[in-house]
């Protein structure tokens, strides 16, 4: 008698819901986002992208790995800086308010790696008006945490900025950049001294912010592997002393995996085969991240019709509030 089959976990690769009084629905590269009222209704999807690109498979777990990770921090920061968040219906699902997006992403590095890596290699010294100390290897930490901004494209790449063109441009005005340059940092301290204490170093991640009653509010997803790079605490020295790569615990593995198979979304690459093996793998991945930076155990949904669990949970929602 063969044994029976295991049943892959439902994903979900896209939503299309109409929801009471809803207004609006936006489809990102991994959020799928309605507005109701003042509300913004964000569900996280198991789609996965890299270099801007999609990629063609969902990883089942995904999207509630990430939306779960940003809950625990959005909790965990709100007495630094209100944010925009009002509940989780679901493990899929954030509800909050919608206010106005400043169109800059606060990225902040505590380490030279990823992207600030790249530029110092290539001969750079000044990264978005920061001076860079010579000698640096990559992953060696930085003498101090450094702002580094970047551009929020609604099309295309994002793009490194300076905070006096930032100012210049009149992006933002200069109250609101030096708040939201206050809260970057203390925000990025907590994270730090929170993934210490879980085993980890958190390098760099990016932070949103919004206006709401004419307030600086924390907005979108933070400290997840999406948005945030973390390193392995123990080791991390001797590592970095013999000139080993740093084990971490980030979206980056995915990066390498496209590279080392010839894509960086660039004209003319085509997006490699994604193997089940491989989708598995991003899933055990994301998993670890959220079990070992929150301590809780990651509970799998074994739902046989996700998408109803979730318009349920949002309906609920909406009809006692």
């Amino acid at each position: 008698m063969k044994p029976a089959l295991s049943m892959k976990p439902q994903t979900i690769r896209e939503t299309n819901f109409h929801f009471p009084n809803q207004t609006n629905i936006y489809h990102g590269k991994v959020r799928d986002v309605y507005t109701v009222g003042d509300k913004l209704i964000v569900i996280a999807t198991d789609r996965i992208s890299a270099f801007d690109h999609i990629l063609p498979k969902p990883v089942p777990h995904k999207g509630a790995v990430l939306n779960q990770i940003a809950q625990h921090f959005l909790d965990a920061t709100k007495d630094i800086v209100p944010n925009w968040l009002l509940a989780v219906p679901h493990p899929n699902v954030s509800i909050g308010k919608k206010c106005e997006p400043v169109r800059i992403e606060m990225v902040i590095r505590g380490y030279l790696a990823g992207h600030a890596a790249r530029e110092y290699k290539a001969g750079k010294r000044v990264l978005c008006g920061v001076n860079l100390p010579e000698g640096l290897n990559e992953n060696d930490k930085l003498p101090v945490n450094i702002i580094t901004p970047s551009t929020k494209a609604v099309e295309g790449h994002d793009e490194d900025i300076s905070r006096e063109d930032i100012l210049k441009r009149n992006i933002v005005s200069e109250e609101i950049y030096v708040q939201m340059e206050s809260y970057t940092h203390k925000i990025f301290e907590r994270g730090q001294k929170m993934a210490n204490e879980r085993g980890l170093i958190l390098v760099d991640t990016k932070y949103e912010f919004g206006i709401s009653d004419s307030k600086v509010i924390l907005i979108d997803e933070i400290h997840t592997p999406d948005s945030s790079r973390y390193f392995y605490l123990n080791g991390y020295d001797e590592r970095q002393a013999n000139g080993e790569p740093q084990k971490q615990l980030s979206k980056e593995f995915v990066r390498e995996w496209l590279m080392a198979n010839g894509f960086q979304g660039k004209d003319g690459q085509a997006m490699p085969f994604m193997p089940d093996e491989f989708v598995d793998v991003i899933t055990n991945r994301y998993i670890e991240l959220y079990e070992t930076i929150t301590g809780k155990k990651f509970i799998r949904n074994t739902s046989n019709d996700i998408l109803q669990d979730i318009q349920t949970s949002v309906l609920n929602y909406l009809t006692s509030h």
